[in-house]
């Protein structure tokens, strides 16, 4: 059977980038996403690629919605193996007030879902088949060195930090491999190092060879 990787927080940059890079080593990719209009354009831009893509609208923000969606894939395809979690809202401060009530809020979506979404993917049968979950971090939580215009997502990129070596800890011994890429520059297409596809082979370096845990790219 079709081996499948669920994608969480499915863009234009790094989470279409994982897809192809894991759908050229044989995998199925799940998109997951907010907007079913952007997902249907991912989906027909794929299929002009020859690649075949499963679609779910889900919200991060809405923990609730994963626990669906993950369900349903489990249902339709059978249980995943693997789960990247690359949601984060990397809109620039500006002069908005940087409040606590903005900070809960962001924290649910970037590190709080991706709680959730390793507990619902996490099950007996993703540990017996060896499964894994990916995070996208940041290389700023690696270096203590916060962007001043990005608060609250370098507060919710250490918070991911911590909680991927936690679940890589609680989840080890069960069989399932946890893991980090922490990416430490602005992702572009071109760019000689941050390009979107060289970025996503770290993501299938990691899922393939899982001898480190935490990488800083």
């Amino acid at each position: 059977m079709e081996k499948t990787v669920v994608i969480v927080g499915a863009g234009p940059g790094i989470g279409s980038a994982v897809a192809r890079e894991f759908a050229a080593h044989g995998f199925l990719p799940v998109l997951m996403a907010r907007s079913a209009e952007r997902l249907a354009r991912y989906q027909r831009e794929f299929r002009e690629e020859g690649i075949e893509v499963v679609t779910k609208v889900v919200d991060a923000a809405r923990p609730e919605t994963l626990q669906t969606a993950i369900a349903e894939i489990g249902e339709e395809l059978g249980c995943p193996d693997a789960l990247v979690y690359n949601v984060g809202v990397t809109e620039p401060d500006g002069d908005r007030e940087i409040t606590g009530d903005l900070l809960v809020e962001r924290f649910r979506v970037d590190v709080a879902s991706a709680w959730d979404a390793a507990r619902f993917m996490a099950t007996d049968e993703f540990a017996a088949k060896g499964g894994a979950i990916l995070l996208t971090g940041g290389g700023f939580a690696w270096s203590f060195s916060p962007i001043p215009f990005l608060v609250p997502l370098c507060i919710d990129k250490a918070a991911l930090n911590a909680l991927n070596i936690m679940l890589h800890d609680r989840l080890a011994p069960r069989g399932v491999f946890v893991g980090s890429v922490l990416v430490s520059g602005v992702v572009e297409p071109g760019d000689e190092r941050y390009d979107p596809a060289l970025v996503a082979k770290q993501y299938w370096k990691m899922y393939e060879e899982r001898d480190e845990w935490q990488v800083r790219y």
